[in-house]
């Protein structure tokens, strides 16, 4: 556990499961009460006090992703980006894994229901994700972009992104839906051309947050297809013409966000960079670990990679001839939180997350009838 980061926040010891939802800080959840306070008492410097704290969030954003604030752009979720991205294709294949989140699914869908693009749909291995050779075997003269998560939510496999890039090659576009990475894993961002993340999962900002960057290669051959009122030159200037869109990653910019929403993320942001994201993404990994020897000393079959290079902060798992929901419910009595899917369960600890949760997880598999493994050690 990182102790000093942990001080922030009040989420219960079991609670396992960041990778759905990340309990927001005091420091947030203070950041949204002021904003919104605030705005109650709104005078003639209310609103644009209160919309500052949207560049300090796009500025922290782009430091974290290792980019520029002229290729940042604040959006409400991941998903917005997404659709972004596949709307500004003009034409072309786009490789698309079929195991990835459905976020990562329908904006490719829609974008070929209009006829921009065709997804190619991927297949890895069962428990595998997308490797550099799936990729090259793929790749065709078609080929456009690939559209890929950095971390799969099923097992938590971590994308080789600069492989990824090396087999794509610099002329087509990778495009990382991030959410399940950014601010807990460090990764290569500046492989990607576009980078999309949500803030309510690992950042634990709540919901309505988020952001994407965007490299040259992308603000040069995505059009703006979405572009609103507020990613326009010009944008204060109502004369009733069209204005051209602004040449940075705000032509992403659909209208205002929320300034609530902007105050709690920036605070989110803030806390990740000073406590870094190497040293929660340490914490994490530690927490992983054991909890993967607990799973496995009592009978549990690990699903994610256990490889720490190959794995980020999820740990997926299944108890053999025990339901999932059963599973879940001797969990839950030992006040254990963990994603319930209907072939398997998620552990997913923050850098918050305590020691103790190890015992609590142990107990619950116990009480299913399985013994540990009489050497004490993990069962391979």
């Amino acid at each position: 556990m990182l102790t000093s980061y942990a001080a922030h926040f009040d989420a219960p010891a079991g609670y396992l499961d960041f990778a759905r939802f990340g309990p927001p800080s005091r420091d947030a959840v203070d950041a949204t009460a002021h904003a919104l306070a605030e705005s109650a008492r709104a005078g003639h410097t209310t609103v644009d006090g209160l919309m500052r704290a949207e560049a300090t969030a796009r500025d922290t954003a782009a430091r974290l992703a290792g980019s520029g604030s002229r290729h940042t752009v604040l959006l409400p979720n991941a998903s917005t980006g997404l659709f972004h991205a596949a709307l500004g294709l003009r034409g072309g294949t786009v490789l698309v894994p079929r195991t990835d989140f459905p976020a990562n699914h329908y904006p490719w869908r829609r974008s070929a229901d209009l006829g921009r693009v065709t997804p190619r749909w991927l297949d890895p291995e069962p428990g595998g994700g997308v490797t550099p050779d799936l990729v090259r075997a793929a790749l065709s003269v078609d080929v456009v972009a690939l559209s890929v998560s950095a971390v799969d939510f099923r097992t938590g496999f971590r994308a080789d992104l600069a492989g990824l890039r090396e087999a794509i090659g610099p002329d087509r576009l990778l495009i990382v839906d991030a959410i399940q990475a950014f601010g807990a894993a460090e990764l290569p961002w500046d492989a990607a051309d576009v980078v999309v993340a949500g803030g309510q999962k690992w950042l634990r900002a709540g919901w309505a947050t988020g952001f994407a960057t965007l490299s040259d290669r992308a603000l040069e051959s995505l059009e703006p297809v979405l572009t609103g009122w507020t990613g326009v030159e010009q944008a204060g200037l109502f004369d009733g013409a069209e204005h051209p869109p602004v040449p940075d990653a705000s032509r992403w910019s659909i209208t205002n966000l929320s300034p609530v929403a902007a105050a709690a993320f920036a605070v989110a942001l803030d806390l990740v960079e000073r406590h870094t994201v190497r040293a929660v993404e340490a914490a994490i990994t530690e927490r992983v670990g054991e909890l993967t020897e607990v799973v496995r000393k009592y009978g549990g079959r690990v699903l994610s990679p256990t490889d720490p290079a190959r794995r980020a902060g999820i740990l997926s798992f299944t108890v053999p001839d025990h339901d999932p929901s059963l599973v879940a419910k001797a969990l839950h009595a030992e006040g254990v939180t963990p994603t319930v899917r209907a072939d398997s369960l998620r552990l997913s600890p923050h850098a918050s997350t305590p020691p103790e949760v190890c015992d609590q997880v142990a107990a619950a598999l116990s009480a299913l009838g399985h013994d540990p493994d009489p050497s004490g050690v993990a069962v391979p």
